[in-house]
């Protein structure tokens, strides 16, 4: 089901598209393919919308930094001095933090107006994303569908092809409150991952890897979240053909717990530490499945080039349920 969400300036009509399954009722948003709400259940059947976003359009147009539930692209997280090579040259970025290219430049994914169709227990978000967009080489040809799976889980699939070699690394920003309101640090959280990869001062990999082991990234065992963080953990399990559950995030005062499963080697948790009005900080918690930051400058990070005649196709998958 369908609906006119609002305006863009240039008069572009931006849609929201309504999912419900097993309880669970989402909503996506034609521009940026934001998520804009996930409402599910607590442990006494009451629901709550679980992610941080706005109620009409102008709040985001007005907030576009913290990314709010946004499709995140061409690159998620950070490309160093944004700029990167490939093959025999070296691409200049659009950089959008100091000099750096943050999910995917001035004008990314989460930015532009989607095309969207009805698929089952969904909807297709699709867009061609021009050659030197961003000064991303090749013409990329993007789709991502949500939907809604028996048990009310909301399952991104990503796919694209390009004309000429790139990078890709998608994800999605929402951020997730499962208490559907107030500060979110003391949720619990469990992490599939024994290492992260150390940044510098600017958030950009130093290319190690570092053991989370009696450091304070050590998520193995649930405990609660707290804030201060903004950074990439390494799955154990790396990059793997279908959707594996890396990581559970629980709320104890509401009973709701979120499972995530990914393909994807990586995952950035973000504390959400520097939100603004009308939010406040940790009022959210950020779970992003990626491949690493900066791989396009780390020969020894799991490459996210794409060529012609490959497909990419990631997925993750968010689970909902409620402990008694």
């Amino acid at each position: 089901m369908s609906e006119l969400f609002g305006t863009l300036s240039d008069g572009t009509p931006v849609h929201r598209w309504t999912l419900e399954r097993a309880g669970v009722r989402v909503r996506v948003l034609s521009y940026g393919g934001i998520v804009q709400s996930v409402e599910v259940p607590d442990r006494d059947g009451h629901p709550a919308d679980v992610v941080l976003g706005f109620a009409d359009l102008d709040g985001y147009v007005a907030h576009p930094e913290p990314y709010f539930g946004a499709l995140v692209g061409r690159y998620a997280n950070r490309i160093a001095g944004g700029r990167f090579p490939l093959d025999d040259r070296t691409y200049a970025l659009a950089p959008n933090e100091g000099p750096n290219t943050l999910h995917g430049g001035s004008r990314g994914f989460d930015k532009r107006v989607w095309d969207v169709s009805a698929v089952e227990e969904g909807v297709r978000l699709s867009r061609v994303s021009p050659h030197g967009e961003e000064g991303f080489p090749g013409r990329l040809e993007m789709s991502v569908t949500y939907t809604l799976d028996g048990s009310g889980a909301l399952r991104i699939v990503y796919e694209a092809v390009t004309d000429a070699p790139t990078v890709l690394n998608p994800t999605n920003h929402s951020y997730f409150n499962l208490s559907g309101s107030g500060h979110a640090g003391g949720h619990e959280l469990r992490l599939a991952a024994s290492r992260i990869t150390p940044v510098d001062a600017g958030l950009i990999p130093t290319g190690g890897l570092d053991d989370v082991t009696d450091t304070r990234f050590d998520f193995r065992r649930a405990r609660k979240v707290g804030s201060g963080y903004d950074h990439n953990f390494v799955l154990d399990k790396g990059v793997t053909g279908t959707a594996e559950e890396v990581a559970e995030l629980y709320d104890p005062a509401s009973g709701r717990v979120l499972t995530v499963a990914t393909t994807e080697p990586g995952l950035q948790l973000y504390t959400a530490d520097h939100l603004g009005e009308p939010f406040a900080p940790g009022d959210g918690i950020a779970l992003e499945t990626q491949h690493f930051p900066d791989s396009p400058n780390r020969p020894g990070f799991p490459s996210t080039v794409l060529r012609p005649g490959e497909v990419f196709r990631s997925e993750t998958v968010y689970g909902f349920s409620v402990r008694r």
